[in-house]
């Protein structure tokens, strides 16, 4: 018998992880046991970082409306200083040629502000990629998972 406090000594030859499965079940957990508890934990594990995922982007979402409405309320002010500058320049030229030229001057103006913005615009959406590394990481999947890492290279 073993002193009070003192650690209780194992049988002969088993270490405290037999011991441990020994002295619950009287036998190991088989193979199966062991594969269902890591299968357990590995979908607890998935689930609680889906739903951590989920938090954080409902954070984000949020932080991004906020940020979004703000940008708009800057274009709508933005909006109104262009359009209170250039009526300003239209009455400044105004009284240089006439109201009808300077509107069409202004209006000339703001045309080919417009045409340079769609141009640049329009090559910038034309050098989209996509998501072409999401995509070839994507490929790589069933092969890691069939534990061929080694044709994914």
């Amino acid at each position: 018998m073993a002193p009070p406090g003192a650690a209780p000594r194992l049988p002969t030859g088993q270490d405290e992880s037999q011991a441990a499965a020994s002295a619950g079940h009287g036998s190991p957990p088989s193979l199966g046991h062991l594969v269902g508890e890591i299968s357990r934990d590995l979908s607890t594990l998935v689930r609680q970082e889906i739903e951590l995922a989920k938090a954080e982007a409902a954070q984000s979402a949020r932080r991004a409306g906020k940020g979004a409405g703000l940008f708009g309320g800057a274009g709508v002010a933005g909006h109104m200083v262009l359009l209170f500058v250039s009526l300003a320049l239209w009455w400044a030229l105004g009284t240089l040629m006439g109201g009808g030229w300077s509107a069409l001057v202004v209006a000339a103006v703001w045309a080919v502000v417009a045409a340079v913005l769609a141009a640049r615009g329009r090559s910038e959406l034309r050098a989209i990629d996509g998501l072409s590394q999401t995509a070839e990481s994507v490929k790589k999947i069933p092969d890691a998972l069939r534990g061929h890492e080694e044709k994914n290279s």
